[in-house]
């Protein structure tokens, strides 16, 4: 009877082994990078202006650029989006279509838009739902004080300083995607001065 219970305990202890590698090895395959190569995963999101986003709606239609970054209004940042905004023209008539990632708020994204003229969208991922799906790293959240073009301090209503809290830091990752949905360029720790030229030149080599 003991030489039973103990291997009913050991074919227990087995089964739960197998399971949680089973769930291990699940978990992996869900948070996986995707790789070149690959379709792209089903995105949906929420615009600058409040407006539902969704991959389904773009792929097929145009090259898609995602190009995720820390924060609006930090310096790396804010060159990046720069650096976008003055070759998007380009990149558009090259049939692909900009889209930024960060986890700040929509209306910092507005704002952010506002301030340094942008036109392409920006997604907001405070819940780094899209950046959990495509494996983009997540750090603490953080805050800066928002500046115009030539430095100076943006004030509210009230006259007070604007400081901007953000609720996750993503990490400098920028994702090409062809008309057909697969991902043609993944990179990480991406140069924000020269990541659009960059890209530019990735889908300027696109058939």
């Amino acid at each position: 009877m003991f030489v039973i219970r103990r291997l009913l305990a050991m074919l227990l202890i087995i089964s739960a082994g197998i399971a949680k590698a089973a769930d291990e090895s699940e978990l992996v395959a869900k948070v996986a990078v995707p790789e070149v190569g690959q379709p792209l995963p089903s995105l949906e999101s929420t615009d600058e202006a409040g407006q539902p986003w969704k991959s389904a709606n773009h792929i097929g239609k145009k090259v898609l650029v995602l190009y995720f970054y820390p924060g609006d209004f930090t310096g790396g940042c804010t060159r990046q989006a720069q650096a976008y905004r003055d070759v998007l023209t380009q990149i558009e008539e090259l049939g692909a279509e900009v889209v930024g990632v960060s986890g700040d708020a929509l209306a910092t994204h507005q704002l952010f838009k506002e301030t340094y003229g942008l036109t392409h969208s920006l997604l907001a991922d405070p819940q780094v739902k899209l950046a959990k799906t495509l494996s983009v790293p997540v750090k603490a959240g953080g805050k800066v004080r928002a500046t115009s073009p030539d430095r100076k301090p943006l004030l509210d209503a009230n006259g007070q300083r604007i400081e901007v809290v953000r609720a996750v830091t993503l990490a400098r990752w920028t994702l090409v995607v062809d008309r057909k949905g697969k991902i043609v360029s993944l990179r990480s720790g991406v140069d924000p001065v020269t990541d659009a030229e960059e890209v530019r030149k990735i889908v300027a080599a696109l058939p």
